[in-house]
């Protein structure tokens, strides 16, 4: 089966919300930057192949920052993710300095980048030139002292001994933070100004980033379309119910994008049969999360035997083929 998209060791993740029912508003929390209704929010991770791997109901009110390393090792495939992106709501100081420290690619999409600070180990009067752009200088006397403490939030999190979302909660929780809580976001920050020094200078990198979250958002709609059919309401009162509701959209969403993978394979190869030019880089520009030809709703006749060829259903041929330019 052809990988569109990518190789596999990029992804991407964001939240969704869904309102909830009535039966379960009284558990649902109000986030007025979706509406006036109660509701909860699937906070996914896509792959750049278009798979679904990880997938976690929050609430809309919390914060999408402690929850983007769960993903990332709360997982059973064989996906090696080194770069990761995500919008501005899952980004913080603290997830910059744990991603450096894991060996991992953090690229989010920052919103109101201009407003942000540089961080430098100088003041900022050593750089007359950007005074008006560089905060803080970086306290490297505390990151080198607690150096060994981050290595074992590091070691916890590869290990799996401990949630990421447990340790992020922990650093960012108290209004008075600890020694290692600053010295993790002094960490953050250097790593923040380093990413925004590549995002200013590297289109690829803003290309990239765009790429990956565009994804996830296209996702996002065939998400919409599976769960109830563009009328979805969670009705679950439960974090457990809403968690198997959770994963069952992530199963169906997955059969569909692996059924268009596979007959999106078998249409490129009957084209270049009939001698049609179709490289390889066109294909990575190839979505399978369409689902226009996916009955979603209706009558199902599961006795009824499709009629299959070599155990593929016939592709559909048009006797007339118009072709690219």
């Amino acid at each position: 089966m052809r990988d569109y998209g990518g190789d596999g060791t990029s992804a991407s993740s964001d939240g969704q919300f869904f309102r909830a029912s009535d039966r379960a508003a009284g558990l649902g929390d109000i986030n007025l930057h979706y509406g006036s209704e109660p509701g909860s929010k699937f906070y996914s991770h896509l792959s750049d192949q278009y798979g679904y791997f990880s997938i976690l109901p929050i609430s809309p009110t919390e914060s999408e920052a402690p929850y983007l390393l769960d993903g990332l090792f709360d997982h059973e495939t064989t996906l090696d993710i080194r770069e990761h992106f995500t919008d501005t709501g899952g980004s913080s100081d603290h997830v910059f300095g744990l991603f450096a420290l894991i060996g991992k690619r953090f690229a989010p999409r920052l919103r109101n980048l201009k407003d942000r600070k540089f961080h430098t180990f100088e003041k900022a009067d050593a750089y007359p030139a950007l005074n008006d752009h560089i905060g803080a200088p970086i306290n490297s006397d505390l990151i080198l002292q607690y150096w060994d403490d981050l290595l074992h939030l590091a070691a916890s999190i590869k290990t799996k001994t401990v949630a990421p979302s447990t340790i992020l909660k922990r650093l960012a929780a108290s209004p008075n933070p600890s020694q290692l809580a600053k010295a993790s976001r002094e960490l953050g920050c250097l790593e923040r100004t380093l990413f925004m020094i590549e995002w200013y200078s590297s289109a690829a990198l803003r290309r990239r980033c765009q790429a990956g979250l565009n994804k996830g958002e296209a996702a996002h709609k065939l998400k919409r379309a599976v769960f109830f059919h563009e009328r979805g309401e969670i009705r679950d009162r439960s974090f457990d119910s809403q968690a198997f509701r959770a994963s069952g959209l992530n199963l169906v969403v997955s059969a569909i994008v692996h059924w268009n993978t596979v007959y999106l394979d078998r249409s490129v190869e009957q084209l270049r049969k009939q001698g049609r030019q179709i490289p390889d880089e066109v294909l990575k520009h190839i979505s399978p999360l369409c689902w226009e030809h996916i009955n979603l709703t209706g009558i199902y006749s599961w006795d009824e035997r499709p009629d299959l060829i070599g155990g593929f259903r016939p592709l559909r041929i048009q006797k007339s083929m118009v072709r690219a330019a």
